[in-house]
């Protein structure tokens, strides 16, 4: 079936792949990871709750800093308790990174805490706005376009992006939290996805093919220049955000420059599949139209697609990796400190490992992949021979 008017079509392989990411996904979903109640009361219920009313008469304003108790009337809106009104404190330490104001309209996630037979609420605390609704919206507002501009990839698209964030939850984290390798755990997984999302995204065929290999190829690179690096660079991963709490919160076992480590070639990956499946598209799409095109061109055409992708996503890498510590680069501009120290500070030493590792993958997945694909597409389906009895589905997609 043709969709769109291209050359993509839905094939037998593409579909399994598709039903078998589903069920797994399922599956994974249904299994325990020993944490899903960790710290949960159990006579407390999670509800959405409109704000009536707020008494800011106790909240002290001094500059940009805000603190004292806002006291807030709430109006619970599901559950047992829908209906009932109640109130309850709202307490400002002064930090704007953990605080929430409320207003009159505002809805609010609020713990009600219960008696002991769930009966009666005995406490309500309210935890921040209510932002669940609206994550929902945006995301299927997100998989809808998706849909409508990228059809039947668009789907296996929205496949990987579940599969993906399932597998991260249900497997990636907790494996760190049950105290295996974070570096052979994070390998295998990263591993896997990229074989699901390429193979997902570029149909099982010598394009997939291609692109997998290059980015398997890039990912390796970067985690064995992680390992050099981390250790070359005394870095520890304790500067990670939250981290650190971990240690003292019952989890003493954790490894943390591993973690680190794991962290560097896990959030590189994305990119690398990226690239790996531009050159192997790019690849392909010049194959299929000039078929009578030699290995040796067909090399060149990706190394060339390679050398522009990678211009811009090296850039790409730094912005992402130094959006995230914006305000503590404006804090030592302010400051006045000077760069040498800034340079030697564990937190940029660690993200300028972060950054410059991962573009090290990415510049290596370019030629890696235009050689992978020179020696898989370069050939028509007579001289790679595919066993028909084991249905790999390696042909080139018409």
């Amino acid at each position: 079936m043709k969709l769109f008017n291209t050359r993509e079509t839905i094939k037998a392989q593409d579909v399994y792949l598709v039903i078998g990411s589903i069920l797994l996904s399922a599956l994974l979903l249904m299994i325990p990871t020993g944490f899903e109640n960790a710290g949960e009361n159990q006579n407390a219920y999670r509800t959405p709750a409109a704000i009536l009313e707020v008494d800011n008469s106790l909240v002290k304003v001094i500059g940009p800093v805000v603190e004292g108790v806002q006291q807030v009337v709430i109006k619970v809106n599901r559950g047992p308790f829908a209906g009932e009104e109640l109130e309850t404190s709202n307490i400002l330490i002064g930090k704007k990174e953990l605080d929430k104001f409320f207003v009159p309209g505002d809805t609010a996630l609020v713990v009600l805490d219960l008696n002991s037979d769930g009966s009666s609420i005995v406490h309500a605390n309210v935890i921040d706005h209510y932002r669940t609704d609206k994550s929902i919206l945006l995301v299927t507002v997100f998989f809808v376009c998706l849909l409508l501009v990228a059809g039947w990839i668009g789907f296996k698209a929205i496949v990987s992006f579940v599969f993906t964030g399932i597998i991260l939850l249900k497997l990636l984290l907790p494996s760190f939290l049950w105290g295996f390798n974070p570096i052979v755990v994070a390998f295998g997984i990263v591993t896997l996805l990229t074989a699901v999302i390429i193979f997902l995204v570029g149909g099982v065929s010598r394009k997939g093919l291609t692109a997998f290999i290059g980015a398997f190829a890039g990912i390796t690179a970067t985690m064995l220049l992680a390992l050099g690096c981390v250790k070359w660079f005394h870095l520890d991963g304790a500067n990670s955000p939250f981290l650190e709490s971990l240690l003292y919160a019952g989890f003493g076992h954790i490894d943390l420059p591993s973690i680190f480590i794991a962290g560097i070639f896990v959030a590189s990956s994305g990119a690398v599949m990226d690239l790996a499946m531009d050159i192997a598209a790019s690849m392909h799409e010049v194959k299929e139209n000039h078929p009578e095109i030699i290995r040796r061109d067909l090399v060149i055409s990706g190394l060339t697609v390679g050398r522009h992708a990678v211009g811009t996503m090296t850039t790409t890498l730094l912005l992402a990796y130094s959006g995230g510590y914006t305000g503590m680069l404006m804090t030592f501009l302010a400051r006045g400190v000077p760069f040498e120290n800034v340079l030697n500070m564990v937190y940029v030493s660690s993200e300028l490992v972060h950054t410059f590792v991962g573009s090290f993958g990415l510049v290596l997945v370019a030629p890696l992949t235009a050689i992978a694909g020179g020696l898989i597409l370069s050939g028509s389906p007579k001289s790679i021979p595919v066993p028909m009895e084991a249905n790999l589905g390696l042909e080139e997609i018409s």
